[in-house]
């Protein structure tokens, strides 16, 4: 199976600081869509991991959630991509889940409702915590530019093997060629 896992604020969407909250908040970023539609046409499993701990903080509800995902599904639908499913992680920071990035729950959760092994699945943030989850299951951390992405890269602590990208569609044309 052919998969790639997405973080979703700053990699799909753009982000905000006081965090995405509702369908119309929801932006996607240039070329974002089209480059999942691209993997998705060329027979790639698209898969999100997301942190979303606005829900915790009662910022926004599971409905706000549920409409946000749905107009990002189907903006993707227009353009002939998909997204096979979304894994969010509801919980603040101080909660001490398993399932908010850096932790490896959410990419955990993913190989075992695919049943695959994340071993070299490309796996595409723009945050610290995006990358060290991905190489703590033994995939491929690519960081993209957009979003936190250039704080990220200055900071300079990138797992070993990290793949730096200026966004979403350049990173995929490194994985469908």
């Amino acid at each position: 199976m052919k998969l790639v896992i997405l973080d979703r604020d700053g990699v799909i969407n753009y982000d905000s600081p006081s965090y995405i909250k509702s369908p119309e908040e929801w932006k996607p970023i240039p070329g974002s869509l089209e480059a999942i539609a691209r993997l998705t046409q060329g027979g790639h499993h698209v898969v999100v991991a997301t942190n979303q701990s606005g829900i915790a903080r009662g910022l926004f509800d599971m409905a706000a959630l549920n409409a946000i995902h749905d107009r990002m599904h189907r903006a993707l639908g227009q353009l002939g991509g998909r997204i096979d499913a979304v894994f969010f992680c509801p919980h603040a920071g101080e909660a001490g889940c398993r399932c908010r990035k850096p932790e490896a729950g959410l990419l955990e959760d993913i190989s075992h409702r695919f049943n695959v092994n994340l071993k070299d699945v490309p796996s595409i943030g723009d945050a610290q915590r995006d990358l060290e989850a991905a190489a703590a299951v033994g995939a491929r951390p690519i960081l993209v530019l957009t979003g936190k992405g250039e704080k990220t890269r200055q900071a300079g602590a990138l797992p070993a093997g990290t793949l730096v990208f200026a966004d979403l569609a350049e990173a995929v044309k490194s994985i469908i060629t």
